[in-house]
């Protein structure tokens, strides 16, 4: 089976979007092999957000889902259960810490 990963990256309010160069990183993520669409959302655990999910991963015939957004201890079990009930293997998902890692380290945009 041929791999068809989503990457979708959480604007998490202010706290990625003013920080993260959110459109370079979905330039640079969308050219990787077998990512088939990348996109930004507001709040990716809001309902609207785990909607949303639900219906990208259908639309695409998604295998793979990555979402770079918050800590794992606060959401992996909210996306794990969006890939379940998407109809996707929940242990076929990451969730990149982008806040934590990038965002929060430094007061420089570039640097993260």
């Amino acid at each position: 089976m041929k791999r068809k990963i989503g990457v979708y990256i959480c604007e998490c309010g202010p706290n990625i979007a003013e920080k993260v160069d959110i459109d370079r990183v979905i330039d640079a993520v969308s050219s990787l092999d077998s990512v088939v669409v990348a996109e930004r959302y507001k709040l990716l655990c809001s309902d609207d957000g785990k909607k949303f999910l639900e219906e990208q991963i259908k639309k695409h015939s998604l295998t793979h889902l990555v979402v770079a957004a918050c800590s794992p201890r606060e959401h992996e079990k909210t996306f794990m259960e969006v890939c379940e009930n998407a109809g996707i293997n929940p242990y076929l998902f990451q969730l990149a810490n982008i806040r934590e890692h990038c965002a929060w380290v430094t007061e420089n945009r570039d640097e993260a």
